[in-house]
């Protein structure tokens, strides 16, 4: 077993075998679906079969091919969003529909409809889907603007379920309707494809009992010139054509050393995509969990009825094909969600509205993390810790990978490596740092295991299509894979850890899930067979982009258990679904030490963003290969400014601490890991107004540019909110980067912009050539904001707490700006209670005044204002006066040597208390 093992890690280390995975072509369903011709649809609205009801209406739909029927359900829902769904109206047996990735059911809206002999107009709040009967088609307005058809292009397809061995006309015949007089050309073609009914791949046999059952849809937007999202692909932000070559695939896989500039399907599927334009920006929410691929077609393409429908409402004759995009999945029903917008900003929370932000994390998981495959033993582990506080590096988690465990059993420990694991615990709480151990989802087949002897009695495992255990291949060896759909697996899986179970970790334990794709190191794709049965009856097929998400949820209910509620938990997952990021943060995968990988590590991270996912990063440095000193570097200088910041490596690697790099080296990394603990205050309340409003913590520049059609190809610089403009040195060997500064009004006019280490001021838009050493990388803050940090070095971010703040006040071009501050206590859920400090920061006619934005909450900080710098400044103020509940002080001002800011040092005041500065002339 050891060998085979071996021989399998040796096949998935050698780099992406693209030859282990599908292409379309070699996709039964996705072939079927892209045969589907355009402009000649065959569904039809029956007008005369309409129901409406207060928020929504139903309708059949009638594929005139077969006469198979279908129901079609509009709902309105507030907040500028439709819902849709089609189902088949008399199905066979029940198609599944995905129920987990929504937080909440939406809140509906009520609805006015009109009906005419062509059309069905549904109105929303200002806004409206009309359906047109013939041929089939959405068009979904914004007021007066069209910014998403679905169907215009004709490609909808819907497999409806039958059985193998009946004559066409009998199946129409029982299901209720009228047989067609002819011969049903499209179920023909369906059930003569040769994987309709039964499909291989290599070796791997999916004996596929429910026959053909795909779903297909496109859907165009006529205002957009970009489209973005359905992560996770490592490829440019704005997603490229795709007729000709491999549509993108969602269908979330194991995937070692991954192609870049790639469709290829990786570790987490989110099927949200947007389209921008200068005037409008819109989405789509395709929700379906079974293998879905997407085809992209860009402006310029070959004109067809969607032009007509542009050119009408445009009054242009010459309008080109805007981009449109064909989604085609395996299973399931026809469910989606319009996003109105009309800004990009709107757009994006408009989905997280629907499936959730992530929730504020304490603040130790923002800082800077260390791991790697494996720590040997507990010595290992205490020097790794002892070394980072000699060379004064700040860290808040060590990692321990897969080998602390006893041969691969979780929820044990390897007795002879780590003997005394609440020792080794204790040794890193009580310097203010945490542990993060992995748990997989695999379950070693040992009958001296507990699980696994608790998961066969109680039939807790995925089962094969023939009702037994399902059995693959992963770490341990031979592996079983827990139902994570069965509510009752998900408790268990949180039973175990609790404390009176797993009684060798502590509530200060965190958690990692790795492999939950599922991997399946002998599987079909490196994962689970298709025709495996969940909970529920329903095949893997149908669920699987959805596991590592179930899977999440029972370690959040484990840890949030674990602590009786108190505690915020934190879980890094590797598979993701939409909804994941209510749960667990997410990072790129087994990337490789190269610039490539850096690159892609912004794409990908943006691409995340936009899809509800903000807690993203990237294995510093590359999980495989050795980075050189340089790209070492640069590695760092990058994830810092990346929502989560952690290091990581193979076991094949070269020890790569930052103490056992050149000393050269060593101090950029740990100016680098510096750096990030003294903007922890910024990334706090980053996350705070994520989680309050849905806003994505980091954006493409186009959030805020939406006019300058500059931005919306740039994937290699970025905001942090509205505030930073980050552009990491992502090139070897250069001693200068072009920074790119957005237009306001897409053409000249920009913002105030100030470098963070020097505050030299940029007031154009455009390109500016800025220079960049081994220490530099290129830090924006916007005019008109304001910064809080933390300058005092500590040893982790617990430590900081009550550390006091700087204010860095950026000026805009009318000499004001403003900021907000959040303060708690970093670590529990009390925040809910009101136990907070959300302030709001403003300079305007030289005051600076800090008050509360939210009077009722209240937490008693220990930190206070140390410094206040001001940069921006048109003249030198003479003096400056403090003003706390009304009392007045003089404070000490100085101003740096070429005048560009101002310094107030040590006003003193505490952050709960209201005050103002007034600067004197």
């Amino acid at each position: 077993m050891r060998f085979l093992l071996l021989g399998l890690l040796f096949v998935l280390a050698g780099g992406v075998d693209k030859n282990n995975f599908k292409t379309c072509d070699q996709s039964s369903f996705c072939r079927r679906c892209r045969k589907v011709e355009p402009d000649n649809s065959p569904f039809e609205v029956q007008l005369g079969t309409t129901k409406i009801f207060p928020d929504h209406i139903t309708v059949d739909v009638v594929n005139k091919e077969n006469q198979h029927v279908f129901s079609l359900k509009v709902v309105g829902l507030k907040g500028k969003k439709f819902h849709v769904e089609v189902d088949e109206k008399a199905p066979l047996k029940a198609r599944y529909r995905v129920v987990d990735a929504l937080k909440v059911p939406p809140a509906t809206e009520g609805v006015t409809v009109k009906k005419d002999e062509g059309s069905i107009v549904v109105e929303c709040a200002g806004n409206r889907a009309v359906i047109v009967a013939t041929p089939f088609r959405i068009d979904f307005f914004h007021g007066e603007s069209l910014v998403v058809s679905a169907n215009a292009k004709g490609l909808m397809k819907f497999e409806h379920l039958r059985k193998k061995s009946e004559p066409i006309a009998a199946a129409v015949e029982e299901a209720g309707e009228v047989a067609p007089a002819e011969n049903d050309v499209e179920q023909r073609n369906e059930e003569e494809d040769p994987g309709a009914w039964e499909e291989n791949f290599k070796s791997h046999h999916d004996s596929k009992p429910n026959g053909p059952e795909a779903v297909a849809l496109d859907f165009t937007f006529p205002q957009a010139e970009v489209l973005f999202g359905i992560p996770e692909h490592a490829d440019s932000f704005a997603l490229k054509p795709t007729l000709g070559s491999e549509p993108y695939r969602l269908y979330n896989l194991d995937v070692f050393e991954y192609e870049l500039d790639s469709p290829m399907a990786l570790y987490g599927s989110i099927p949200v995509i947007y389209g921008h334009g200068e005037g409008n920006t819109a989405g789509v929410y395709w929700q379906n969990a079974a293998e879905t691929w997407v085809d992209v077609y860009n402006a310029n393409a070959k004109k067809n009825v969607m032009s007509s429908i542009v050119n009408f409402v445009s009054g242009s004759r010459q309008a080109a094909d805007p981009p449109a995009a064909h989604f085609m999945s395996e299973s399931g029903i026809m469910d989606y969600f319009i996003l109105l917008g009309p800004t990009p900003m709107d757009t994006f929370t408009q989905y997280t509205d629907l499936t959730g932000v992530a929730p504020l994390p304490q603040t130790f998981a923002l800082g800077y993390h260390q791991s790697r495959w494996n720590y040997n033993d507990e010595n290992d582990v205490a020097s790794v810790h002892d070394k980072f506080d000699e060379h004064d590096i700040p860290v808040d988690t060590i990692w321990l990978d897969i080998e602390y465990t006893d041969a691969k059993k979780y929820f044990t420990w390897d007795n002879h490596k780590f003997p005394h694991p609440l020792e080794m615990i204790r040794n890193l709480t009580e310097r203010g740092r945490h542990l993060t151990i992995i748990i997989d989802p695999h379950i070693k087949r040992d009958g001296g295991y507990f699980f696994h002897n608790d998961c066969t009695d109680r039939g807790y495992y995925v089962k094969n299509k023939d009702d037994r255990d399902y059995e693959g291949w992963c770490w341990p060896g031979a592996a079983s894979y827990a139902d994570f759909f069965n509510p009752e697996v998900r408790k268990y899986y949180a039973d175990q850890y609790q404390l009176d179970k797993f009684d060798t970790t502590t509530a200060d334990v965190m958690l990692w899930n790795d492999m939950n794709e599922p991997s399946v190191f002998n599987g079909p794709e490196v994962t689970m067979l298709k025709d495996n049965i969940h909970f529920g009856d329903w095949e893997h097929r149908d669920v699987h982009n959805l596991y590592g998400h179930m899977h999440v949820i029972g370690t959040f209910e484990g840890l949030v258990r674990r602590s009786g509620g108190a505690q915020r938990p934190f879980i890094l997952s590797r598979a993701h679904f939409a909804g994941t990021q209510r749960f667990a943060a997410i990072w790129t995968g087994d990337n490789f030490a190269e610039w490539g990988h850096l690159q892609a590590s912004v794409k990908m991270c943006l691409s995340e963003a936009v899809a509800g996912m903000s807690f993203c990063g990237a294995d510093v440095g590359g999980f495989f290969g050795n980075p050189d000193a340089e790209l070492f570097e640069r590695w760092y200088q990058a994830g810092a400014f990346q929502p989560f910041f952690r290091a990581h490596s193979h076991i094949d690697t070269r020890r790569r601490e930052p103490w056992l790099m050149p000393e050269a080296t060593m101090l950029v990394i740990r100016d680098a890991i510096r750096r990030r603990y003294s903007y922890l205050p910024f990334w706090y309340t980053l996350f705070y107004e994520h989680e309050r409003s849905g806003r994505p913590v980091m954006r493409p520049l186009l959030t805020h540019y939406p006019l300058d059609k500059e931005t919306f190809g740039i994937d290699y610089e970025y905001l942090l909110g509205d505030i930073l403009l980050v552009h990491p040195v992502l090139q070897q060997g250069v001693s200068k980067v072009d920074v790119y500064f957005p237009a306001i009004d897409g053409k000249k006019e920009g913002d105030v912009w100030y470098d963070v280490d020097d505050y030299r001021k940029i007031t154009t838009a455009g390109f500016e050539s800025v220079p960049v050493d081994n220490y530099k990388i290129p830090v924006y803050q916007r005019g008109g904001t304001i910064v809080t940090k933390k300058e005092r070095v500590r040893r982790a971010a617990t430590l900081m707490i009550n550390d006091p703040v700087t204010f860095v006040v950026a000026l805009d071009k009318e000499h004001s700006a403003r900021g907000t501050l959040y303060v708690d206590d970093e670590k529990s859920y009390n925040y809910r209670d009101g136990k907070y400090i959300y302030l709001n920061l403003e300079f305007k006619n030289n005051v600076l005044t800090s008050r509360k934005n939210d009077e009722k909450a209240n937490y008693d900080t220990g930190s206070w204002v140390e410094r206040i710098v001001i940069v921006g400044l048109e003249h030198v103020p003479k003096s400056a006066t403090l003003s706390v509940s009304g009392e007045p002080q003089s404070v000490t001002l100085e101003v740096n040597k070429h005048g560009e800011s101002i310094v107030v040092r040590k006003p003193g005041v505490a952050l709960s208390r209201k005050w103002s500065i007034q600067l004197n002339y």
